[in-house]
């Protein structure tokens, strides 16, 4: 089943324990005004017997609103940054489409979480997938770069995982 990114909201929010009000402000903090009944929304399957897709929500969560979210769990996590002289207010959205948004993802929990790149192949390890550095570093790269590799859902869903083991025990 591919992941989509209600699918990656909803297991982050689990392996972080993040409630329903600290949605909505992780939201507001990337610039996104929702509701707390817009955040179940995000997060509620639609139980439609017409759809086929099981992977549908009640409100699907777009790529800006995903990349929003992550940049608000970095200031949520780390305070607001002033930008530095030249820079932009606010960085460019870097999730170009669908097959960037993994990579983003891990990116931007590196700076949100803090991680080391020990830190993020230990959490890939605690779930049984091996990740060599150079493969993390791949992934890590801009898109575009000579040695950028697409990160594919099943390790952003054992990221996702290994998060959980580790923040809820």
């Amino acid at each position: 089943m591919d992941m989509n990114n209600n699918d990656i909201l909803v297991r982050l929010r689990y392996a972080l324990d993040i409630k329903d009000e600290d949605m909505v402000k992780i939201f507001q903090l990337g610039d996104v005004e929702v509701t707390k009944e817009d955040v179940q929304e995000l997060l509620n399957r639609l139980n439609d017997s017409l759809s086929d897709d099981e992977n549908e929500y009640e409100l699907p969560c777009d790529n800006t609103m995903l990349e929003s979210f992550f940049n608000g769990l970095i200031v949520h996590k780390r305070g607001k940054q002033e930008p530095k002289p030249g820079q932009p207010e606010r960085p460019p959205m870097m999730i170009k489409n669908s097959g960037s948004v993994n990579n983003v993802m891990l990116k931007k929990l590196k700076i949100a979480l803090q991680l080391t790149t020990e830190d993020m192949l230990a959490i890939w390890d605690e779930v049984g997938v091996n990740v060599s550095k150079g493969e993390l570093s791949a992934l890590l790269r801009k898109e575009g770069h000579s040695n950028y590799r697409r990160c594919g859902d099943r390790y952003a869903r054992n990221f996702l995982k290994g998060l959980g083991m580790r923040y809820r025990g």
